[in-house]
């Protein structure tokens, strides 16, 4: 397919580049990535990038944990109510600047977050679990009923694999709307994985030192090249935008019941199957 032929494609013009939204149903458990591959393969060209979100990756290798099956240890009660609910909420969230998106839901934080949270400080430990949210990358927003999705495996040989299966020279990159951030010329991140050259996994300590630092915004978590980090950065960026553009975005718990109109813990996979998904876009220079 050639440029020229957009005119019949969704698409929309970024700056230099041009994106091209990958639409799907909602990928299940155990599914294999066809709803991604398949499109992908037939409008990509060569030196193209295809960017996919880290959840339809994690939900269909199955990475999902149920949290009504953790009960809430006191340290998870106390870094819920008073660490986030309050002192994040009321005292550090303001002081720091943090988004006042993000203070006004840790003021409303429901008591579910509690067992959350006890799922947070048994799979990836206190560092992760004393963020105030986004702890660890887990989605909370994009599973049904109490399960949430923890990152996908081996992001990077995910990328590799999907980009054997195109069967073209294009590059595939997974990532995360959590941040990336640049301090001194070196860039980190709090989630426990990112690609070469972001210093990951460094959870609570990197996101207080990334509300000094400059957001870089997206965080590509696996790239199926080598990547200068500002490129993928770039990137991740662009197809972080489209999303935004998007009125079934759910980037948090309280966006869910706005989309689906329906609890968080109430959602089935038919709710979230009643939705156009865009787990993945095309990007292409111009």
């Amino acid at each position: 397919m050639t440029s020229d032929n957009l005119k019949n494609i969704k698409h929309v013009i970024n700056g230099d580049y041009i994106v091209i939204p990958i639409e799907t149903g909602y990928i299940k458990p155990n599914d294999n990535l066809d709803a991604i591959i398949n499109p992908a393969k037939e409008l990509m060209e060569d030196n193209d990038y295809l960017v996919i979100a880290e959840t339809p990756i994690s939900v269909s290798q199955n990475r999902l944990v149920d949290e009504s099956k953790y009960k809430p240890s006191l340290t998870a009660k106390f870094l819920t109510t008073v660490w986030s609910k309050y002192l994040w909420g009321y005292v550090f969230g303001p002081a720091l600047k943090i988004k006042k998106r993000t203070i006004k839901n840790l003021r409303k934080l429901p008591e579910e977050t509690k067992a959350h949270k006890e799922v947070v400080l048994q799979l990836y430990g206190l560092k992760h679990a004393l963020k105030p949210a986004s702890e660890a990358g887990i989605d909370l927003s994009n599973a049904p009923g109490t399960y949430v999705s923890l990152l996908p495996e081996n992001p990077e040989q995910v990328a590799k694999d999907i980009k054997s299966e195109i069967g073209k020279d294009v590059c595939v990159m997974i990532i995360d709307t959590d941040a990336t951030y640049m301090k001194n010329g070196k860039y980190f991140t709090g989630l426990p994985i990112a690609i070469e050259g972001i210093d990951a996994d460094n959870g609570f300590f990197g996101y207080v030192k990334g509300q000094l630092s400059q957001n870089m915004g997206s965080t590509p978590l696996g790239c199926s090249e080598k990547m200068d980090v500002e490129t993928a950065l770039k990137i991740a960026n662009i197809a972080e935008d489209y999303q935004k553009s998007l009125s079934t975005e759910m980037k948090t718990i309280h966006s869910v019941k706005a989309v689906l109109g329906t609890e968080i813990d109430e959602v089935t996979i038919e709710d979230l199957d009643s939705i156009t998904h865009t787990p993945a876009v095309i990007i292409r220079k111009k």
